[in-house]
């Protein structure tokens, strides 16, 4: 039984990763979208590919790590008052190592879906982009 609920929880859980890495690939494409004439200046002034790639992976990461920090803080005031709201059941504990491996996976995330927003921010032609309306 124990076996069961823990793989119907780790699928509840690989979805909302999924679910959450389409949100933040969806932001950060409107945020490509949205700053394409920046995008344009900075490769007009000399801005190599990496480092718009770079900053928006960072920009990812960042997004990805915030929702991790909710999600962390949300667990853990989850656990303390469903802790004290079941009479003689022991304080909640959480072990460092599961924050760790939260950030972890929440860093993971941003990376993965991160990276198409920022290859298509880092290939555009500045011409084009700072032509963009």
């Amino acid at each position: 039984m124990l076996g069961k609920v823990t793989q119907v929880v780790g699928a509840v859980v690989g979805i909302s990763l999924l679910v959450g890495g389409i949100g933040i690939m969806n932001i950060m494409l409107v945020s490509v979208t949205e700053r394409t004439r920046e995008i344009g200046i900075r490769k007009a002034l000399g801005a190599r590919r990496a480092d718009i790639l770079i900053q928006f992976l960072i920009e990812a990461i960042t997004l990805s790590l915030l929702g991790g920090l909710l999600g962390v803080l949300f667990g853990w005031g989850l656990g303390i008052i469903g802790a004290k709201a079941i009479p003689g059941f022991p304080p909640a504990h959480v072990p460092i190592w599961v924050v760790g491996l939260g950030f972890g996976f929440a860093a993971l995330v941003g990376v993965v879906f991160g990276t198409y927003p920022a290859a298509k921010a880092s290939a555009l032609n500045p011409i084009d982009a700072l032509r963009y309306e």
